[in-house]
């Protein structure tokens, strides 16, 4: 097998932090399985996988959900994971039977948690119940009612309830309201817009901070004078460009020296980043989907273009989700260079198509990759990506501590 496929989705908890994330793969780069044994098959990829690159390179110090074959819930094959961070998840369609559910009350006495996927009740699920530590209601498969009444069920249960395949906000209200403990799905990476809305004033600032930062036309001195209007902003910045991130030979003491050692398009992405962290009501999440997805673009610049501008492009992709506003109506209001704003609109031109490239992964679409994935690692690239925006926000999290 030439590529292994790792994607993961995030998993959020009631204060919208992340809690896990769900591993997805395939075992080609055709959104199918091409054994004969499909499950076992994809559980070989994640193996290998986590074999070459490490499970915490991939999810941090968060758990792991992992979708699991029978052949390695039953013992037939061994589980190389350590159990306090993998979420077994049990999928709707393996066979229940004496022996299964055996094998899993000894991982779950082993110290693994245990999760039913795409859960409806029926009566042969009831051992499994019993035993599970988290339960799966899929958003898109039921329908409010027939939620109410899972959880009539299973309110007498000591689970934890997760609703996945959340699309729209009120798929998100609902689940909520309801009490569930963690949340899944695309919504969070996608805007909540309400066409009446008008942006709050704190996000107003940053994008009309961003609008005068972005804009082709500003110059050293345009940038060093926006930069060192906010000393908090400043200082950030100058603590990324100083740590282990850049290893620079020197220390940069100044936004001016920071411009001309680093580079004005590179000034301009961190002070970006920096601004667009300052947004509170949102997951943090979406700061790191921001630095993946940047960096991975990064890593697919074709020699002849701007590194920096396909970051940018990267960067700048998740701003209808933070700011709520559909991403031509942002487009609207920042003076961004032509060939950066058809790449965010219309994934358009090499930037466009290397951010359509890397939606596709993080979407685990990985049909569309066929063709890319033949001259370009891309598992690689994104594991390397998730390192270094780990890595980011780190700094970025320290950057707070010191400065608060």
């Amino acid at each position: 097998m030439n590529n292994i496929f790792i994607g993961r989705q995030p998993i959020y908890d009631q204060e919208l932090q992340v809690h896990a994330y769900e591993l997805l793969y395939r075992d080609s780069s055709a959104n199918a399985a091409t054994h004969t044994d499909d499950d076992m098959a994809t559980a070989q990829v994640v193996v290998n996988a986590f074999m070459d690159f490490g499970l915490d390179r991939i999810v941090g110090d968060h758990q792991a959900f992992i979708n699991m074959p029978r052949s390695y819930l039953v013992g037939d094959l061994p589980l190389p994971f350590p159990p306090e961070q993998v979420v077994l998840e049990i999928l709707e369609t393996t066979p229940i039977d004496a022996r299964l559910i055996k094998a899993v009350r000894e991982l779950a006495e082993r110290g693994f948690t245990i999760a039913l996927d795409d859960f409806i009740y029926h009566d042969k699920l009831k051992p499994l119940v019993e035993i599970a530590d988290i339960i799966k209601i899929d958003f898109m498969q039921l329908g409010p009612d027939e939620i109410h009444d899972h959880l009539v069920i299973l309110k007498d249960h000591k689970v934890k309830l997760l609703a996945e395949k959340l699309e729209t906000p009120s798929d998100f209200k609902l689940a909520a309201d309801l009490g569930f403990d963690y949340f899944q799905g695309f919504f969070f990476c996608k805007p909540n817009v309400v066409e009446s809305r008008t942006i709050t004033p704190n996000r107003l600032a940053i994008l009309q901070l961003l609008a005068a930062l972005q804009n082709p036309d500003a110059g050293i001195a345009d940038v060093e004078k926006i930069i060192s209007t906010d000393v908090s902003l400043s200082y950030k910045v100058l603590r990324y460009l100083n740590s282990a991130l850049y290893s620079l030979p020197r220390k940069i003491e100044s936004i001016r020296h920071a411009i001309v050692y680093v580079g004005l398009p590179t000034i301009k992405n961190w002070f970006s980043l920096v601004a667009l962290s300052k947004i509170d009501d949102k997951p943090q999440e979406l700061v790191a989907t921001a630095l993946v997805r940047a960096r991975m673009c990064e890593l697919m610049t074709p020699k002849e273009k701007s590194a920096e501008m396909f970051f940018t492009v990267g960067l700048l992709s998740v701003l209808d989700a933070l700011l709520d506003q559909p991403m031509p109506q942002i487009m609207r209001q920042l003076p961004l260079a032509v060939e950066t704003k058809t790449a965010l609109l219309n994934h358009t031109g090499p930037a466009g198509h290397a951010l359509a490239c890397v939606l596709a992964y993080e979407r685990c679409e990985w049909g569309k990759l066929e063709a890319v994935s033949r001259s370009v690692d891309l598992t690689k690239l994104f594991v390397e990506s998730v390192d270094w925006a780990n890595a980011a926000v780190r700094q970025l999290a320290s950057g707070e501590a010191a400065n608060g």
